[in-house]
């Protein structure tokens, strides 16, 4: 006969609960005769079962089951469901149900934004992908511009994965779309005060590039959908069928708040080491034996329009860290950081790449001939503000891998007190509420036959603080 199992709690991909004369934890959706591990039926049992599932689940989503999953027979009287034949096994799952019902009910409204969602990203991605090839700015293509096209296909790769990360969920709910969502917002947030900027290089032009505005497009076909996804997907507290915290900001615990206002810290010299010049240059004439030295790349001498886009950039930055240090789960914080770590990251690869090329005399206003009647020679370099940059840049990778491994801990649920065992440790008073707490549809029953019941488990179980394990 197959072993029956009662649930106390579930999480996202594990449950607890009390089977035949033992705890136990299953992976959500098993057959109960396989659980995942088991420990004896006392105290210290409950302690150690609840223990492990607190470290295998997903922190914040740990729920109370109002009802069994399964009906583990304790011998109690059952009451008369309407519609439901006297003597029948009218214990159910009502938690499952009323998920179940409230997913149906809500999986049309739901599904529409999702799918919404992801058919924009993909769109804002093949907009993104066709934006490469027509004319962008001064008459060239960003294919023509090595420098350029990289940053550009950074931010379309990563709409890509965020369009991914949703379709894993539009068949089938999981917080997969929230990553995904999160990290398409946090890459579009920065990467809006890049493409302003690129619009202010062309202030003086007659037309716009059609590159650049198709890329527009892609930008905004991708913020749209990052945004129905996150929406779609939102946790809020009382929700049916979508247990575990909210997802939102919320304020950090003590333990938390050095890591977290080091993580800010870190934001703001990304955006300070963001304004000065990276490039150098040194001219050198033979003929005059002069020498300059020429910086560019400064976010303030710039056209008006671009050096709003640099202040968007650098306010983004520093709005998306502390926005990141703040989320709840701290996971899904580190993927926001991560969709905004995308661009920075492409603005120091394109530098690398840029100062890489030979610099040429027209650069500087001066003709071929020019330049060799002086004798010109001209070296390329990165100043030192670059390097720090690349540090502040370096150090919000780490930041997003630590919040990405952080467990979440102060979001994760105390040791409950089992249902079936009553908290002074007292094996001979276990009252009705030891089974009702399980069971809504089950009716109090005596003391004694809970005695009896229990000391018919205790016998056959294993003795008190020795714990039982099995594969």
């Amino acid at each position: 006969m197959p072993e029956k199992a009662v649930i106390s709690h579930r999480g996202e991909k594990y449950e607890i609960g009390r089977g035949k004369r033992f705890y136990g934890i299953w992976v959500v959706g098993a057959p109960y005769e396989a659980p995942v591990d088991r420990w004896p039926e006392n105290h210290d049992g409950w302690q150690q079962a609840w223990a492990r599932f607190a470290a295998m689940e997903e922190p914040g989503t740990i729920t109370a089951v109002a009802r069994a999953r399964a009906g583990l027979r304790l011998g109690l009287p059952q009451r008369r469901q309407p519609g439901t034949a006297e003597g029948g096994d009218s214990l159910m799952d009502g938690r499952d149900s009323l998920m179940d019902k409230a997913a149906a009910s809500a999986r049309p409204g739901r599904g529409t934004a999702l799918l919404l969602g992801e058919g924009l990203l993909v769109l804002g991605v093949v907009l993104g992908l066709a934006g490469l090839f027509p004319n962008y700015e001064g008459g060239q293509s960003l294919l023509s511009q090595w420098d350029q096209v990289i940053p550009h296909l950074c931010y379309v790769i990563g709409w890509a994965l965020s369009a991914a990360l949703i379709a894993l969920s539009v068949a089938r709910p999981s917080s997969a779309a929230r990553y995904g969502a999160l990290f398409g917002l946090g890459l579009s947030v920065v990467t809006f005060g890049m493409f302003l900027g690129d619009l202010g290089y062309l202030g003086s032009a007659t037309s716009l590039g059609s590159g650049l505005v198709i890329s527009l497009l892609g930008w905004l076909a991708c913020t749209v959908g990052a945004a129905l996804a996150l929406r779609a997907n939102a946790v809020r507290p009382g929700d049916p069928g979508k247990p575990g915290e909210p997802s939102r900001p919320a304020r950090p615990t003590r333990g938390h708040a050095g890591p977290l206002a080091l993580l800010v810290l870190a934001g703001i010299g990304t955006a300070a080491a963001f304004i000065p010049s990276w490039d150098q240059y040194l001219l050198t004439s033979s003929t005059e034996g002069t020498s300059q030295r020429i910086l560019a790349g400064n976010a303030f001498s710039n056209p008006g329009l671009t050096i709003a886009g640099n202040v968007i950039v650098m306010i983004a930055v520093v709005g998306v860290t502390a926005l990141a240090a703040l989320w709840r789960p701290p996971r899904q914080g580190a993927l926001l950081l991560a969709g905004a770590i995308v661009p920075l990251a492409a603005q120091a690869v394109s530098a690398l790449i840029q100062v890489s090329q030979p610099a040429t005399p027209g650069m500087f206003g001066l003709s071929t001939s020019q330049a060799s009647a002086l004798g010109l020679t001209i070296s390329s370099g990165l100043t030192g503000i670059f390097w720090v940059y690349f540090v502040f840049v370096i150090s919000l990778l780490v930041s997003c891998a630590w919040l990405f491994t952080e467990p979440g801990r102060p979001l994760m649920p105390g040791i409950p007190a089992s249902p079936w065992l009553p908290a002074d440790g007292d094996q001979g008073a276990r009252e009705t509420e030891d089974a009702t707490s399980v069971s809504e549809d089950a009716d109090s029953v005596t003391s004694e036959d809970a005695d009896s019941d229990d000391a018919g488990d205790s016998d056959a179980g294993a003795g008190d603080g020795e714990q039982t394990t099995y594969a």
